[in-house]
């Protein structure tokens, strides 16, 4: 029996050029003409040049005479501008915990600042409950849990975040040491 399947490649160079096969590549992909992949990369091109434009006015990297020099130190004016006011608190002492027999103590002179006097009304008469909020938190602490400045400066803001939630819903806005001694 004869093969009677014709392949492409067994037909003559001039049929295989009129078959359809021909204006598509390889795989049956058609190809694009070199116009159409012109216009696309332009078209590309444009697109990516829009996108990269606005990118760089959202951003501020361009479009924008002031430096980041002048934002930040007007930022800084406006905050100084701002009037602050501190209340004091009384002298607070006490144990901290410890394994060792020997005892050891943490003596504290805080000031409290506010952005409104207003709240100087609220603290006062909460002044019992914040003492005691203070002392209920500091005689678990031990003396490592105060070393270095990252020591400290959890303990201002664990403080501040408990006298906030004493005063609720008015607000101190920092916890600043006066005296801080451990002994």
């Amino acid at each position: 029996m004869a093969n009677t399947d014709v392949t492409a490649d067994d037909m003559p160079d001039e049929a295989a050029a009129d078959s359809p096969e021909g204006e598509e590549g390889e795989g049956g992909k058609r190809r694009l003409s070199k116009k159409m992949m012109i216009i696309a990369a332009v078209g590309g091109l444009l697109l990516l040049g829009g996108g990269g434009t606005g990118a760089a006015f959202f951003f501020g990297w361009i479009g924008n005479s002031e430096t980041a020099e002048e934002v930040a130190l007007e930022a800084a004016l406006e905050v100084a501008a701002q009037p602050v006011f501190y209340f004091d608190m009384p002298e607070i002492t006490v144990n901290l915990s410890n394994a060792e027999q020997r005892a050891q103590y943490l003596r504290m002179t805080v000031a409290l600042e506010i952005s409104d006097p207003e709240i100087s009304t609220v603290l006062e008469p909460n002044l019992p409950r914040i003492t005691d909020v203070f002392q209920t938190y500091l005689r678990e602490l031990r003396v490592s849990d105060l070393e270095g400045s990252a020591g400290l400066f959890r303990l201002k803001h664990e403080l501040q975040r408990r006298i906030n939630l004493a005063i609720f819903p008015a607000e101190v806005d920092a916890v600043l040491f006066r005296e801080i001694i451990v002994q």
